[in-house]
């Protein structure tokens, strides 16, 4: 790749990571649109129908444990496991993720900016205290939190923004990036799309690894076409030679 042979990388350059559904899907998670998404699967829509606003109740709770015992029988893929490698080497390293099934941290990440939540925590919706649930099936359908109100996943749902703190970190690391890797993500969801459109326009390399096209295909310093958990260990391999 041509542009590799351009690139200077040190220890302290400052790397971001956008990551989407196609690195999860590469575990066996379900991905959430498209071809291949839980929705072909009669019992996903079956649940989701009961599942509803204020979100705490008990049919939300059984549509998200569906989702949570089929996630919990998926394990990190080599990408996963590649980003984890990358963050231990480089001192300015963050990575974005559009994922809700905590497989990043699994792998071992640990400087992550889950800009949709995660399905492995509750919050209270009255005092937005956040909840680790690490554990399917759950004793308690649905979980209670200690102030006696009933918890509701700690995933941003359609028309819910995302949390303001979050976007904002994500957006400043995206400013500041010198390499954006945008990883298994179509880039059509917005705020997540932005990211490396900032990220390029104050002069980062930014290089996609998709299976597909995408609509930030045309704009992104180099693309490359594949599996993430095949080609982000074989571009990091590259990367290290000139470290």
């Amino acid at each position: 790749m041509e542009i590799l042979r351009e690139l200077r990388l040190s220890r302290k350059s400052r790397v971001v990571v956008l990551t989407g559904a196609g690195v999860s899907a590469e575990s066996g998670v379900p991905i959430f649109r498209g071809k291949g998404s839980m929705w072909e699967n009669p019992k996903a829509r079956e649940l989701a129908r009961r599942a509803g606003p204020p979100w705490n109740t008990r049919g939300t709770w059984e549509f998200y444990e569906w989702r949570r015992g089929l996630v919990s029988r998926c394990e990190p893929n080599a990408a996963h496991i590649t980003l984890a490698e990358m963050e231990d080497f480089f001192d300015n390293f963050c990575l974005i993720t559009q994922n809700v099934d905590g497989l990043h941290t699994r792998a071992g990440s640990r400087n992550v900016l889950e800009l949709h939540g995660n399905m492995w925590k509750g919050r209270c919706p009255k005092d937005g205290e956040i909840v680790d649930l690490p554990k399917t099936p759950l004793e308690k359908i649905p979980p209670i939190h200690s102030c006696g109100e009933a918890l509701r996943p700690h995933v941003v749902q359609f028309g819910e923004p995302l949390d303001p703190a979050t976007l904002r970190a994500a957006v400043d690391v995206s400013r500041n990036a010198d390499l954006f890797l945008v990883i298994g993500t179509s880039g059509v969801v917005s705020p997540a799309r932005d990211l490396p459109l900032i990220a390029l326009k104050e002069g980062a390399v930014v290089i996609e690894i998709n299976r597909d096209p995408t609509v930030l295909t045309p704009y992104v310093t180099a693309s490359i076409r594949g599996k993430a958990a095949e080609n982000l260990p074989k571009l990091w391999k590259e990367l290290k030679k000139k470290l």
